[in-house]
């Protein structure tokens, strides 16, 4: 026997749990239907099992969308203050750790409790784990061929996410739902992901593995992304941040936040002592005594950054060294000409290189790219070509920093969406 709901939600994520809750508490019969063995594994490892689960500072400012604009009705109806009180009601502490980042004092698990007794709270029937096997348009909804049988719906919500972390179940499925009811699609890139370069070229960085340190991180844009008013991308990114090297490449905060700005062939440049003239502080430490020039830029970095980058001296890009540079470490600084040392300071601070690639979804956080904001209305996240349909979450086409915010659009997509069921 067929099982009849008002709506269907795809996805028990953070979307689609909050989704499922609101709509159900304001009457409405849902089924939440997911393919996972265990609940909401993205919420439960993220922020270190930790849950870094929304941001103080969130405005539309800091998410990335060819319609920059997109997300404002969402996150104006509903933002951290709100999620906020959610966690209040439950009784659930939270602590700010960083730049208006917001982790659970707990773990996790008080997020998904949360999220569950809400869908419990509306009476949401859930179908986990079952694999939904089709989809498919009838008269008065759309029709699910699951595993557990057939499940009819008014109403249909896409909240499985996006492709970042395969080996959690991250599938395609939404784009591929979207794409079959004829909705246009952004092409997805891994996004908050580490930056690889080729394996020859970075061979003089990668015994670096491990040493990290705050820098200025920059990304100019080769050339516009698409063409039109709504297809831009901003033309100037910057983050100060730490970056971590790796053996295949950079890592760490500032590289993550660069990489949903970088594109194969944009350079990155890097600011490895933001905040200080290196120029001038290499000449002014020549009075200074016999130290020699990695020495001086020890006392800025760790040590072993400083003696395998002045070895180095080049970018990783297959360029040839400057051996002017890499000359420079063993000597003192009072016998190096001050014209030279500017030039080193200028390379601190100016390091540009060209990286080859990214680590893949399987090391990114989220997946930049998704349904084209341009096939849904704002307000309610419906398809304007498929009544009916709505998607959220991480499968739409915005794309927010590292820091709590991409959670934040999950809750916020979550209640837009959840609310316009609700009236429909």
């Amino acid at each position: 026997m067929d099982a009849r709901f008002d709506a269907a939600v795809i996805g028990a994520g953070a979307a689609g749990m909050m989704a499922a809750a609101v709509a159900a508490q304001r009457g409405l019969r849902v089924v939440l239907v997911d393919h996972a063995q265990r609940l909401a594994e993205k919420i439960r490892i993220s922020g270190g099992g930790r849950c870094n689960f929304t941001n103080l500072g969130t405005s539309p400012a800091q998410f990335l969308s060819r319609n920059p604009d997109f997300c404002r009705s969402a996150l104006r109806a509903y933002g951290p203050a709100d999620f906020l009180d959610l966690l209040r009601a439950h009784r659930v502490s939270w602590h700010e750790k960083h730049r208006g980042q917001l982790f659970c004092d707990d773990s996790s698990e008080s997020v998904i409790e949360v999220l569950r007794r809400e869908c419990a709270a509306g009476g949401v029937q859930w179908r986990m784990p079952c694999t939904v096997r089709g989809v498919g348009r009838e008269t008065g909804g759309f029709r699910l061929d699951t595993e557990a049988g057939p499940i009819r719906a008014a109403r249909l919500v896409l909240a499985t996410g996006g492709m970042a972390i395969p080996q959690l179940g991250a599938t395609d499925f939404s784009l591929r739902i979207a794409r079959q009811f004829g909705l246009r699609i952004v092409e997805p890139r891994p996004a908050l992901v580490p930056l690889t370069f080729d394996a020859d070229h970075w061979k003089p960085y990668a015994a670096l593995a491990g040493v990290s340190l705050e820098v200025r991180l920059a990304h100019e844009a080769a050339a516009p992304e698409g063409g039109g008013k709504r297809s831009r991308r901003p033309a100037r990114a910057e983050f100060l941040e730490d970056l971590l090297f790796t053996h295949r490449g950079l890592s760490g905060p500032g590289i993550l936040q660069i990489s949903s700005h970088w594109r194969p062939g944009d350079p990155i440049r890097i600011d490895l002592a933001p905040g200080r003239d290196m120029a001038e502080a290499l000449v002014a430490a020549k009075s200074g005594g016999r130290q020699t020039v990695a020495a001086a830029l020890a006392q800025a970095w760790p040590r072993r950054l400083a003696e395998a980058w002045l070895a180095a001296a080049g970018p990783a890009d297959g360029a040839a060294r400057d051996e002017d540079l890499a000359n420079l470490g063993g000597q003192r600084l009072a016998d190096v000409a001050d014209r030279r040392l500017r030039a080193l300071g200028e390379r601190i601070h100016r390091w540009t290189l060209w990286p080859t690639g990214t680590a893949g979804y399987k090391k990114a956080e989220v997946m930049s790219g998704g349904v084209d904001t341009g096939e849904l209305d704002q307000r309610s996240l419906e398809a304007r070509r498929c009544p009916g349909l709505h998607v959220i979450g991480e499968a739409v086409d915005v794309t927010g920093w590292l820091g709590g915010y991409n959670f934040q659009w999950a809750w916020s997509s979550g209640v837009a969406c959840g609310r316009a069921l609700a009236v429909d």
